[in-house]
């Protein structure tokens, strides 16, 4: 399928449109970003893995019954997807206290939630992407009560599954972040999981050791990126394209640029 025009250009992905009615190609970057952009790296090979990884688990989760943007991955970098409105909001699901929460606070860094902690955050890189209420949402008009209720049901049941996912090749699912968005079905709208689901958008430790397997090798300068994701893709047994993924050379991050407040 041929690309058209660049529609969106993200931090890690592109948008292109396509001839196809409600069709674009979604198009992975091998960029790394952190803290809100600050942080920046091209990690070659990044984007490859994770078009690959989020096409195995939305494929999964769409044989389960979610409702997703994918229609099929179209060659080691892109994805044909359903051309999405996307809500203004991040879905945030938290397991194991970390990171940000963490820090906000005060909560002791891998303390284990009873019940999954769900929040919402404003989609804007200009205010550092900040925590909001589901008051918030409806006062501003981001989404309705009936589509947050439904997101809010879908999300609970995608961290069953992929805990199950994970649990099962010996990774723990820490937290990870959600986006949804709307497209045309015949003649009415109806509310897909959008974006990926990936390294970059979980928290990944392994099960014994609590090594990291995600972005935080990035965010915390831990090193070994590439081998992170490349162990997540061996355990959930995908390979890009017909080559075996351990054979696969990846360069080292280049160019990282801390820029400063």
């Amino acid at each position: 399928m041929n690309k058209g025009k660049k529609l969106y250009e993200g931090k890690a992905k592109i948008i292109y449109e396509t001839k196809e009615k409600g069709l674009v190609i979604q198009h992975f970057k091998d960029d790394a970003t952190a803290f809100n952009n600050l942080k920046k790296a091209n990690v070659e090979g990044k984007g490859v893995l994770n078009n690959r990884i989020s096409e195995h688990i939305l494929t999964n989760l769409n044989q389960c019954g979610i409702k997703t943007h994918l229609v099929k991955r179209l060659n080691m970098r892109e994805q044909l997807i359903k051309h999405a409105e996307i809500f203004p909001i991040e879905f945030i699901v938290r397991n194991i206290a970390t990171g940000s929460l963490s820090k906000r606070l005060g909560i002791a860094d891998g303390t284990v939630f009873e019940t999954p902690l769900l929040e919402y955050c404003y989609k804007n890189d200009d205010l550092g992407d900040p925590v909001v209420s589901k008051e918030h949402i409806f006062a501003f008009g981001w989404a309705k009560k009936d589509e947050i209720d439904l997101i809010d049901k879908t999300t609970h049941r995608i961290n069953d599954l992929l805990q199950g996912m994970f649990r099962g090749v010996g990774i723990k699912l820490v937290d990870f972040k959600l986006e949804y968005g709307k497209v045309w079905e015949k003649d009415k709208q109806e509310i897909v999981l959008a974006d990926e689901i990936s390294p970059d958008t979980c928290r990944l430790w392994d099960i014994k050791s609590e090594r990291k397997l995600d972005k935080d090798r990035f965010r915390k300068d831990l090193g070994n990126i590439i081998q992170a994701y490349q162990e997540v893709a061996r355990r959930l047994g995908i390979m890009p394209e017909e080559t075996n993924i351990s054979e696969v050379k990846f360069g080292k991050p280049k160019s990282v640029d801390i820029k400063k407040k």
